[in-house]
């Protein structure tokens, strides 16, 4: 899989916009990061603290981020002594299952859902796998899943915005169009190619609302992240 070539405008942004993709990347860094780590783990009390201080948006234009923060909102407002045994035990039904068939839970791994026979460590890891690798990065040594997981994807989107960030910040405009230009072949490529039926299966399994609305926040942050990519790398 390669790369596409970043489309030929003269200027990404004049100054005020400059500072408003500057802005806007590390919104887009930040919820790609929070994803990763709801995926990547059991929720502990440090996290369910945070998310609990929290404030989401009501109206977001986007009727799946809505809902699912609705959702989410609706679960912190009503934790209890038992939530963080709740929480570990909705991760593991959702994502987890009693591992009879490949059917039994919402695998979260991209070559489930795009191979033949539903199987792990397929063609897809080893495309993201390489995409990883022309990045310069590779899986900490503490990672045992395979690299086609969805936190890593959402983790490798998360690093590519940083870089977006810094790239801005730095007048670097024809890297940061190139840093763009990656995520959103990485967002058409992977994640929004297979992640929906990861999200379709998750609100089937879970059974708190918390993993219902991570569901639903992640199909409708996907979607209007893949039309900032689209405007933004429009060509004028």
């Amino acid at each position: 899989m390669t790369e596409a070539t970043a489309p030929a405008t003269e200027t990404l942004a004049d100054e005020a916009t400059m500072q408003e993709l500057v802005k806007l990347n590390e919104q887009r860094a930040a919820t790609y990061g929070l994803l990763s780590r709801l995926y990547r783990v059991e929720v502990d009390q440090p996290l369910l603290d945070e998310l609990r201080s929290m404030r989401f948006p009501a109206k977001t234009g986007n009727e799946n981020v809505d809902e699912g923060y609705r959702l989410l909102a609706t679960y912190l407002s009503n934790t209890w002594d038992n939530s963080i045994t709740d929480l570990a035990i909705d991760y593991v039904r959702v994502f987890i299952g009693h591992g009879v068939d490949a059917f039994s839970a919402a695998y979260p791994f991209e070559s489930v859902y795009t191979s033949e026979k539903r199987l792990l460590m397929q063609e897809a890891r080893d495309e993201v796998l390489a995409i990883y690798r022309s990045a310069g990065l590779d899986k900490q040594d503490s990672w045992k899943e395979g690299e086609d997981h969805v936190a890593l994807e959402l983790e490798f989107e998360q690093i590519m915005a940083t870089r977006t960030v810094e790239a801005l910040r730095k007048g670097d405009e024809d890297e940061a169009v190139a840093l763009l230009t990656t995520q959103k072949n990485f967002l058409e490529d992977h994640l929004a190619a297979w992640a929906p039926m990861m999200t379709s299966d998750m609100k089937r399994f879970a059974q708190t609302d918390f993993y219902r609305g991570l569901a639903y926040l992640t199909d409708g942050f996907l979607q209007t992240d893949q039309t900032f990519l689209d405007d933004v790398l429009a060509e004028d």
